[in-house]
């Protein structure tokens, strides 16, 4: 792809940026978008810019919150509206905002009933897992390392599954021990610019849809100014008008998040899956 350098177009001149996990974190309007328009859920903005959603069940909570400690956006799920979550995730205040929303639009497509369109069986089951997605794209596992590591053919991002034994409690109270996480940055591992946090509960096919938006090379749109200064270096630039054709006017016209997920398809030679997780609740009734 030819490349133009952000510093030689207008600072808040429109550009074309891949790889999407190195764009920048970009606009929160389609998430707002799509659970502003969800059926039932409600809405609260709360100190002036704190918004909280909540779905008709009363499971799951939705928060962007500015000043917490991670920024960005927490989902979590509780069987008990008013019990201890079952799983929560956390995207903080960096991570790109497209992965956020393959997430959060797959959540709410599936949630009325209890996502049993994505499990086997279902209409939207593809019985792909978070590491054949990423290793359709030629990511490969880290040899000998604990947690379990899978790396972008870059460098530059990484998937992360802890093992051994961790109190779920643990994981809940610190998104920082979450059995699986994204990230990225010029240093992934190490000094990431972004991190996104599961924890053990959370269902596969929701990772599966954020891996999904991770891998895709379809360029995003951003800022020529907003680039992260850590990034410049390691993307490729188009301006937007000079990139706009045909296909990809219809690959960014689509919605990149719950379809993509649904038309995921993998080469058989991908990597085995992971064993497969038992999604439910922690506590019997």
């Amino acid at each position: 792809m030819p490349t133009t350098a952000p510093h030689a177009l207008g600072p808040a001149a429109d550009v074309l940026i891949t790889p999407a996990y190195l764009a920048g974190p970009g606009t929160d309007d389609a998430i707002f978008n799509n659970l502003d328009s969800a059926t039932g859920w409600t809405k609260v903005v709360a100190f002036g810019e704190d918004t909280y959603y909540t779905s008709p069940c009363q499971r799951v909570r939705i928060a962007n919150v500015m000043d917490s400690h991670y920024g960005g956006w927490t989902i979590s799920y509780a069987e008990d509206p008013l019990g201890v979550p079952d799983w929560i995730t956390t995207f903080d205040r960096d991570t790109p905002r497209e992965i956020v929303a393959a997430f959060t639009d797959t959540l709410v497509a599936g949630l009325p009933n209890n996502f049993a369109n994505y499990l086997s069986g279902g209409t939207h089951y593809t019985g792909h897992t978070p590491a054949t997605v990423l290793s359709s794209h030629h990511w490969e596992a880290v040899r000998g390392t604990r947690p379990f590591r899978m790396v972008s053919p870059d460098g530059h991002a990484a998937y992360r599954i802890r093992g051994g034994w961790l109190h779920e409690y643990d994981e809940l109270l610190d998104p920082e021990k979450s059995t699986c996480r994204m990230s990225a940055g010029p240093d992934p591992i190490s000094k990431p610019s972004w991190q996104a946090y599961f924890s053990r509960g959370t269902p596969e096919h929701l990772i599966t849809a954020s891996a999904v938006a991770l891998t895709d090379p379809t360029p995003v749109t951003r800022a020529a100014d907003l680039i992260p200064d850590r990034h410049r270096s390691l993307v490729e630039v188009l301006p937007v008008q000079r990139s706009l054709t045909p296909r990809t006017e219809a690959a960014l016209a689509r919605s990149p998040h719950t379809e993509s997920i649904q038309a995921l398809q993998l080469p058989a030679a991908a990597a085995t899956p992971l064993a497969p997780r038992t999604i439910g609740s922690r506590r019997q009734r």
